[in-house]
């Protein structure tokens, strides 16, 4: 079938290929954004709860916890990112059944394996801990905690899936407002279940872990309402529903593409882990210190996540609709949205650190002047940070997932590693915090030189049931690769 008439249908909801690009991207990204930024809100608010209703040593705790989390979760996400970037280029190419069934496959998919990832995790809880040389004082609450939120894992990760899928189809708007759910929820929860309210008994760290957890559960279930409410795209009935049981197709490429993506994410992980050991050994003031100083660096670089998240899904929309000419206005358009957000956001939150530590800690603990200095040393990096997710995101979209990996790999382990080795001994805790400006300008350096010198266009994926076809929606035969920009 020719696929001229369909170049000339109007817009469908959620096509983020039309109109001009900076506006689209930006009205895009808003939303996202604002997910991001509640979504850090909702950890900001435990940890202050956490922080001021138990102590340092309970921050701390959530600080060795919540890096762990990030690691064990890292593959899920990296499915997740993988079935989005195929949605969006099935739904730029107008293939609603094709991006739903990729949709049902990540669903079913990723909800098997945080599942089984759920069991390991709280019997290895302890270990996992014991590798990050948390300190004793926190150990027993990191592990009460750890435990709880690995029970939660297979509903948050499904939400967090049917979150991505949503941004595929160009819907922002949902995730934000059932974000907004949950950040209300858990604050009401969790300084009733930390302290007891009534008959409610005091849980302490245990309350604040079971708030996120009821939480998320609720908005969970009212998001899958309002979808079918709604009839939102992505949503299956009927014989759709079959699409939940992982298609090997569908499951071939959610998983060889989702790999590196996750392995990505792992990276990322294993040396936060790795640097959280590096600190813990600072001592008990440094760790919360550093805890506290995580949750402005989640701020400062939210810009960069939510426009490197909308980039990958607008380039991965004109990806299915072949509009190769405009993909490198969408990488401009992300490069200068991040440099003016995260510049602002950067500079803001410089200027005004120490009432937004003191939150935390406390106005009296000497943590916060510790954390005031890595927050000045280190948090700049953001900047530099950004513009390389742009890069990759644009080249993640196109299906080209090893670079990234790369680059990622090598900035945080050799790099910062290797600086970190070599200056400690003259510049001591510093050298930790100065790593980090260090390996954002390596990666930089990286991901422009990958962007623009290597041909990563030619990684585009056919999509599993296209290539068997011969032919699809998107215009293009089996086996065609992508023309260049």
């Amino acid at each position: 079938m020719s696929d001229e008439p369909q170049q000339k249908q109007a817009p469908m909801r959620g096509d983020l290929t039309s109109g001009p690009i900076p506006r689209t991207l930006l009205m895009f990204s808003i939303p996202a954004l604002l997910t991001n930024v509640l979504q850090s809100l909702s950890g900001t608010v435990n940890s202050i709860w956490v922080g001021r209703l138990i102590g340092e040593e309970a921050l701390a705790a959530t600080a060795n916890a919540n890096i762990v989390m990030f690691l064990v979760a890292s593959m899920a996400f990296g499915f997740g990112m993988a079935g989005t970037v195929m949605i969006g280029q099935r739904w730029g190419a107008r293939n609603v059944d094709g991006a739903r069934r990729t949709f049902g496959s990540a669903v079913g998919f990723c909800a098997l394996l945080m599942a089984l990832i759920a069991g390991i995790g709280f019997v290895t809880a302890p270990g996992l801990l014991h590798l990050l040389a948390t300190p004793p004082d926190a150990y027993p609450l990191a592990l009460i905690y750890l435990r709880l939120i690995f029970l939660s894992m297979p509903f948050g990760m499904v939400s967090i899936i049917l979150s991505m899928g949503l941004r595929g189809t160009g819907d922002a708007k949902t995730p934000l407002i059932f974000m907004g759910v949950t950040v209300l929820i858990d604050a009401v929860l969790n300084p009733v279940f930390i302290a007891g309210v009534g008959p409610l008994p005091a849980m302490g760290i245990a309350g604040s872990a079971t708030a996120t957890i009821v939480a998320s559960m609720l908005s969970f279930i009212g998001m899958v309402i309002y979808v079918y409410r709604k009839d939102l795209p992505l949503r299956l009935r009927g014989a759709e529903l079959r699409y939940l049981k992982p298609a090997r197709d569908e499951l071939g490429f959610i998983v060889t593409k989702g790999l590196p993506m996750g392995a990505q994410m792992a990276v990322m992980a294993a040396a936060g882990i790795v640097l959280v050991g590096l600190v813990n050994r600072e001592g008990l003031m440094t760790t919360a210190a550093y805890g506290a100083t995580m949750q402005l660096f989640t701020y400062i670089q939210m810009p960069a996540m939510a426009i490197g998240g909308a980039v990958s899904a607008m380039a991965a929309q004109f990806i299915g609709a072949r509009k190769w000419d405009e993909l490198h206005h969408v990488t401009r358009a992300g490069l200068v949205m991040n440099l003016l957000f995260t510049g602002v956001v950067t500079l803001l939150l410089i200027a005004f650190d120490r009432p937004v530590l003191v939150l935390f800690l406390g106005p009296e603990s000497p943590a916060v002047e510790i954390a005031r200095h890595i927050q000045l040393l280190a948090s700049w990096n953001f900047i530099i940070f950004g513009v390389t997710m742009i890069y990759t995101a644009t080249m993640r979209a196109a299906g080209a997932v090893w670079v990234p990996l790369l680059i990622v790999a090598i900035a945080l382990f050799p790099v910062r590693l290797g600086f970190y080795f070599a200056t400690y001994d003259w510049l001591g805790a510093d050298s930790l915090w100065l790593s980090y400006p260090v390996s954002a300008a390596s990666g930089l350096i990286m991901g422009w030189w990958f962007y623009h010198r290597w041909n990563w266009r030619k990684e585009l994926p056919i999509g599993p049931r296209e290539a068997e076809e011969g032919s699809h929606a998107d215009g293009y035969p089996a086996g065609r690769m992508t023309p260049d920009l």
